[in-house]
């Protein structure tokens, strides 16, 4: 905790990661203070002595509450939800909730690592010819592979949202995930569903607050 007894998130912007927890917390009213960790400047901050004593795994985010430090986003908002649940993020109906849970690891067990920046830099350093382009059609290639499974489950799943008409914790993986994808030119053509679900979320003003593109690190020309 903070001084003033907020708890303190270490954050990327541009971390999906990051972007998750910060979506758990707006929707929970939590106030927090960030400390941003620059995952590129000085070779990665999160390199630092200083942080690898706070995070074995050297990642974001990493979240100091209620005197404790928990690292890994899902670990995070699961710990959020069992000790202030209001608004829930996990359904009741335990069906439900195994979807909520499906869906979400889904995304980040079986997409974002693979396209995450610490897997681009090894795949570009195996073609430094054609560096960019590589780390480009291997994201691609990860997130569409992702994509076509996640399209065909919400077809079955989703509401308004990924799980029913109610937000749960597979949204708050969705959406950063989506803007992955973006970043990284995704045809978007064969995924109708997850288009939907995002636009509906990010109408949302939890899902506006704690968008990348309005974040302390945030430089100040991807600000919006």
């Amino acid at each position: 905790m903070s001084e003033s007894g907020k708890p303190i998130l270490y954050s990327y912007f541009r971390s999906s990661c990051s972007w998750r927890v910060r979506i758990a917390l707006a929707l929970k009213g939590i106030a927090y203070e960030t400390v941003p960790v620059n995952l590129i400047k000085d070779g990665g901050q999160q390199f630092s002595k200083d942080f690898q004593a706070l995070n074995p795994m050297k990642q974001v985010p990493t979240l100091k509450i209620d005197g404790i430090t928990i690292h890994q986003s899902l670990a995070i908002i699961e710990y959020l939800e069992e000790t202030r649940p209001t608004p829930r993020l996990l359904p009741q109906d335990p069906k439900k909730r195994a979807s909520v849970r499906m869906i979400s690891d889904l995304i980040t067990s079986g997409i974002q690592p693979l396209q995450n920046l610490s897997i681009l830099k090894k795949v570009g350093e195996v073609s430094k010819d054609l560096r960019e382009e590589t780390q480009l059609t291997w994201a691609q290639n990860a997130i569409t592979s992702g994509f076509n499974a996640l399209e065909q489950i919400l077809q079955s799943t989703a509401g308004k949202y990924c799980v029913g008409d109610e937000v749960t914790m597979a949204d708050l993986c969705l959406v950063p995930q989506v803007a992955n994808a973006e970043r990284f030119k995704v045809d978007f053509t064969p995924y109708p569903t997850i288009s939907c679900i995002n636009k509906r979320l990010l109408a949302l003003e939890a899902f506006q607050v704690s968008h990348p593109c309005r974040q302390p690190d945030t430089p100040t020309e991807l600000r919006a």
